[in-house]
């Protein structure tokens, strides 16, 4: 026998959820772990990519659409769910292949090229591209491929760039076709200047666009440009009672309240909380609980105001609100975080466990942020990393030490890698340790809390 084949069988033989390569270097599929090997070791692992629609980590807790449904699946097998990342669609088959993860838990494409090494599974999701554009402007949306004659169109090339090209073809030329190749902007990036009216159309697949939706209610998506393309989760030719359960399971569970709330959760609820003006500027009062924002501003040295920005921005100074992600009450702490902050079961949106809480997280934030010496600046961080997490900030701020700018200066300096966080290039950085990140929010946000500071502090007495 081949000493290399020998090898390997020795390899399959003691641990049967790990692959060897074969001469050609081609990664040869385990044998023999399926859904039973699964339910004996208690675990099943994932492979999934970094995105807004399949996960990624906000507050410090993991989220994404496909990374909840993995977990409902896991939960219905009685085992416990692990996630491993992968850096593309190709790196999920060699990983799988290599017996590194049970399964593909991502809209991969279905492709005769994977079709012998690969059992597709699961919900069988159809995606298209679409036209991401304004609604409410002063020309109606588009609503015919035939219109975009004479347009601008903003895209990033790879499929949405080649698509468009092609269909330019099929209309006789006249599209005006913007190849956007700088690596600091995204797609999501392209999509958020259309909703800011920098742009006016670009291209993107119809779920991210969808997500995207949820954070700007002005996007029309309707216009599809493409064929649809099928995909879905994938497991190994060998795995068929892994494939046969999570057909089961999909089927049965799409229409649960679990699978349903995912579901609003990332493409239906809004993403914006609703503002509205201070309660009376003339009476000197920004809400009914300044009293108890000026109790426990004093425990953390803030002024009070800023604390009630904070609040503002966060809740709307409404008690009973509940974000898309799950933050409760007043102070919007996210389950884990309020628990871990001493909040009383049941008590999440009682306000002044609320604001307690929230300053016991505030002068644990900046515990961990005391490398930064400027304690003014320092609250920029501690902003920041309550709207991101402190995973995100440290981040950005290896990035920025990287990229030659201050990592103890937020503006114009960490700000920026924030940003930067949704591009793969960055948050696939070995200086990353937490993947991708909406970084817009943040950046919005630090800026939002300040500015509302200083307008507080000169309407208001401290």
């Amino acid at each position: 026998m081949h000493k290399t084949t020998l090898i390997c069988l020795l390899a399959l033989s003691i641990l049967s959820a790990t692959g060897c390569k074969n001469k050609s270097g081609r990664i040869e599929e385990v044998q023999g772990y399926d859904l039973p090997q699964i339910k004996d070791s208690g675990e099943l692992v994932v492979l999934t990519l970094y995105s807004s629609t399949s996960y990624f980590i906000y507050r410090g807790e993991p989220m994404g659409f496909q990374y909840e449904l993995s977990e409902q699946f896991a939960k219905s097998l009685g085992v416990k769910l692990r996630v491993e990342v992968a850096k593309n669609a190709e790196e999920l088959i060699h990983k799988l292949l290599a017996g590194e993860g049970d399964m593909i838990a991502y809209n991969l494409p279905v492709t005769k090229e994977w079709k012998d090494s690969l059992t597709y599974c699961g919900e069988d999701i159809i995606t298209h591209q679409v036209i991401v554009q304004r609604n409410g402007r002063q020309d109606k949306p588009l609503t015919d491929v035939t219109q975009l004659v004479d347009k601008d169109v903003y895209v990033k090339p790879g499929k949405y760039y080649e698509r468009l090209v092609n269909l330019n073809e099929e209309l006789g030329g006249g599209i005006r076709i913007h190849e956007v190749t700088s690596d600091s902007i995204t797609v999501e990036d392209l999509i958020t200047q259309v909703a800011q009216g920098k742009i006016a159309y670009t291209v993107a697949d119809n779920d991210l666009a969808q997500l995207n939706k949820t954070y700007y209610p002005n996007l029309n998506t309707n216009l599809s440009i493409s064929f649809d393309q099928r995909s879905s989760w994938a497991v190994r030719k060998d795995s068929p009672l892994l494939a046969a359960a999570a057909n089961k399971w999909h089927q049965e569970n799409m229409t649960s309240p679990a699978y349903q709330a995912s579901t609003k959760r990332y493409f239906e609820i809004s993403k914006a909380m609703p503002h509205t003006s201070i309660l009376s500027v003339r009476d000197g009062k920004i809400s009914h609980f300044d009293n108890l924002f000026k109790k426990y501003a004093k425990e953390i040295g803030w002024d009070w105001r800023l604390l009630a920005s904070l609040a503002y921005t966060e809740s709307n100074f409404d008690t009973t609100a509940v974000s898309w992600a799950g933050a409760k009450g007043l102070m919007q702490l996210m389950p884990a975080t309020a628990r871990a902050m001493g909040i009383p079961p049941g008590k999440e949106q009682n306000p002044e466990e609320s604001i307690k809480a929230a300053i016991k997280y505030i002068a644990s934030t900046n515990k961990s942020l005391k490398m930064i010496p400027d304690e003014k600046e320092r609250i920029n961080f501690i902003l920041a990393s309550y709207n991101a997490g402190l995973g995100h900030i440290y981040d950005a701020m290896a990035l920025a030490e990287k990229y030659g700018k201050n990592k103890f200066v937020w503006k114009d300096n960490v700000e920026n890698f924030i940003l930067l966080k949704s591009n793969e290039e960055y948050f696939s950085d070995p200086v990353c340790k937490n993947g991708y990140f909406r970084g817009i929010e943040t950046y919005n946000f630090v800026r939002e809390i300040n500015q509302r500071h200083e307008f507080y502090r000169k309407k208001i007495k401290g």
